[in-house]
This record gives structure tokens, C-alpha cells and sequence, in this order.
């Protein structure tokens, strides 16, 4: 897998919403001090197979950068969860999950269907 880019900041979130209007973009919303969404990125990272440019990975430690995940969960409109992948299209958030349903696979699916 290529390397997460972080998002640190209200105006990186707004960046990649503009960015998502040329190539898909996807959330990971990662707790550092649980488990589970431990393991779920260890699989999102293990099974990777998209292209560079099918799809932009993007990382957000929720603990560091709490008014942020905030700042997503509203602008998104999506309930917050975590560990939370959330695949940006077009501007708007096309699909979310969490915990352990977070799989490259389900990416799959919800890459390849209509906005």
C-alpha cells in the first residue's frame, strides 16, 4: 500500500473533498489506542490493491486531531465510529464502515458502483 496521507487540519479535509472531484478518495479513521481499528488497519493495509490512480488514501488519527474527525463526521454527514472508513466521490461520502466490516473488498464494491 502506498502511504497514508495524514490529515491534520479543517482545510486538509476541505482539500480532499476538492480532490475527490478528480479521483476517489478514502477516509481512515483510526483510533491509536484500540485494537480493533489496530487490526482493521493492518487488513485495509494488507489487502490494498488499488492503483495510485484509482484511489487516494487518506489517514486521521481521531485522538490527535479530535475537532477534525468532527469536522468530518458533520461535513459528511455520517454518524462518527471507530475505527470508520468513509470513501469520498464527487465531494460526498459514498459509503462508510466501521470496525470489522472495514474490508478492501467492500471498497471493491462501492468503487466500482454509480455515484
Amino acid at each position: 500500500m502506498k502511504n497514508w496521507n495524514a490529515l491534520t487540519s479543517v482545510v486538509e479535509v476541505r482539500a480532499l473533498v476538492e480532490r475527490s472531484f478528480e479521483v476517489p478518495c478514502v477516509i481512515f479513521k483510526h483510533s491509536t489506542s484500540c485494537s480493533i481499528s489496530l487490526l482493521a488497519k493492518y487488513r485495509l493495509e494488507g489487502d490494498w490493491d488499488f492503483e495510485d490512480t484509482e484511489l487516494e488514501p487518506y489517514y486521521l488519527d481521531l485522538l490527535q486531531y479530535r475537532e477534525v474527525s468532527n469536522f468530518v463526521a458533520e461535513h459528511f454527514e455520517v454518524h462518527h465510529e471507530s475505527p470508520q472508513v468513509l470513501l469520498i466521490r464527487e465531494g460526498v461520502c459514498t459509503y462508510d464502515s466501521s470496525h470489522l466490516d472495514i474490508t478492501v473488498a467492500e471498497l471493491h464494491e462501492c468503487y466500482n458502483s454509480p455515484v
